[in-house]
């Protein structure tokens, strides 16, 4: 599938993420990136103002890699990861998906998002929200996400934040 992307197919995209990320699908989710894959969460320096560069600031999270979210997603996989066990369950809403700008193979897309989180360790829920950045791009497999800046704008984090959360 390398065909041109519209704006309801990239839409589309975004529903598959959030839905692969919700099941847990962590395999079928990493897939989605390309290998130099930037997945970015900026801390904020102020109440108004996150960091812009994740080289040099601070950030919640930030992969420079896919071969990171492999990692990621690998710790997440084999129970290795204590402070995660067991795995939160995550509903997640993406909405006002807009193209901020598109070519021939890339497509920037801008959006909404809520994320519901069950933490079953705890007995405790939480909602974290704000706007997703996800630059799209087209390689041989077809379209990939090459980029994603996560503003996380509720950053009060209650006990773990992880990738599949928001």
């Amino acid at each position: 599938m390398n065909q041109a992307l519209t704006p309801a197919h990239a839409a589309e995209y975004l529903y598959r993420e959030a839905h692969l990320l919700d099941r847990q699908r962590f395999d079928e989710w990493v897939d989605l990136y390309t290998s130099d894959a930037v997945y970015w969460i900026p801390a904020w320096k102020s109440e108004h103002q996150p960091t812009e560069n994740p080289e040099t600031e601070l950030s919640l999270v930030y992969c420079a890699s896919r071969n990171a979210l492999v990692d990621r997603v690998w710790r997440l996989s084999s129970n290795l990861s204590v402070a995660s066990m067991p795995l939160a369950r995550t509903a997640h809403a993406v909405s006002n998906v807009i193209v901020e700008q598109a070519g021939d193979d890339t497509m920037d897309l801008r959006s909404s998002w809520t994320s519901h989180v069950y933490n079953p360790k705890y007995k405790s829920q939480h909602v974290y929200f704000g706007s997703y950045e996800h630059r799209l791009q087209r390689v041989d497999e077809g379209w990939k996400i090459a980029r994603k800046k996560i503003t996380l704008m509720n950053d009060f984090i209650p006990t773990v934040l992880d990738l599949y959360m928001v």
